[in-house]
């Protein structure tokens, strides 16, 4: 198995590429990199990071790949910079999935309510169109509200199903991370709602307090690695959400400052024997 993670680097914060790369390297696949951008830290609680936007070295890269007949079984993508990576994406999936490959989007533009900074609406609109050519897609809440046109301010327990309802309209296997739920204790939970054969599903875990930055990127790659290795769509959305919130745990545990990441080296070996486990091949 060959996969393909589009995203940027950001050298400090555990995140993008340097969580993708090795997740999915352990989970027993190859995986290349198709860097969007590299930035000293990522955005999210850093000041006077740098940014350099890699656009003009993609065509030049993606030339240098069709000469050596790569072909990949899985692509992903991730932080998209601008539009006119939007458009690149669509074009690597044309030219390096192979005919039977799986394409999965993470359309990462916002958290807790508000796009990232420099993401507007026509970008919103353009990250929809790339959705639609996706085979899975994985947005957090605030991504999915954005998708589909919902107030997020009006999303609530009882109505995460309607969202991803909406996001089937996009692309056939939608789902949705970041569902904040409670349990018949009124314990907290999060929960992923998933849409596979055509039925809606769900699978829930402790939710712990606290905000973490490149959770979502932890979740998409252990998601890729599992699904790479043949385990069906809802045993491996429970190993991926269960590595993630172990993860979690242990950045808590650690008192490791939330921006630098989550700690979830420590917890590669519970997440490989689970996916060994379940895994087909």
């Amino acid at each position: 198995m060959r996969v393909l993670a589009i995203n940027d680097i950001s050298c400090v914060g555990k995140c993008s590429l340097t969580v993708a790369l090795p997740i999915i390297s352990a989970s027993g696949v190859t995986c290349d990199i198709l860097p969007t951008a590299i930035l000293s830290t990522h955005t999210g609680g850093f000041t006077g990071f740098t940014f350099r936007d890699l656009s003009e070295d993609i065509p030049a890269i993606l030339a240098h790949w069709k000469s050596l007949g790569l072909q990949y079984d899985f692509i992903i993508s991730g932080y998209l910079g601008s539009i006119d990576q939007i458009e690149m994406v669509k074009n690597i999936k044309r030219d390096f999935l192979k005919k039977d490959g799986t394409m999965i989007v993470d359309p990462v533009m916002g958290d807790n309510g508000r796009l990232y900074t420099h993401f507007d609406q026509k970008f919103v609109d353009e990250m929809k169109g790339l959705c639609r050519i996706a085979d899975i897609i994985v947005p957090n809440l605030t991504e999915a509200s954005f998708l589909t046109d919902t107030d997020y301010s009006s999303v609530n327990e009882g109505s995460y199903e309607d969202v991803l309802k909406k996001l089937a309209g996009l692309c056939p296997s939608p789902s949705v991370t970041g569902c904040d739920e409670t349990d018949s204790a009124g314990n907290p939970l999060s929960s992923v709602y998933f849409t596979y054969c055509g039925k809606t599903q769900k699978y829930s875990t402790e939710k712990i307090s606290g905000a973490f930055h490149g959770a979502g990127d932890v979740y998409a790659s252990a998601l890729v690695g599992c699904l790479a290795r043949g385990v069906e769509m809802p045993k491996a959305v429970e190993i991926s959400a269960e590595f993630t919130k172990n993860s979690i745990r242990q950045t808590k545990l650690d008192k490791t400052e939330a921006r630098y990441g989550l700690n979830s080296e420590s917890q590669m070996l519970w997440f490989l024997q689970a996916l060994d486990a379940a895994a087909k091949f």
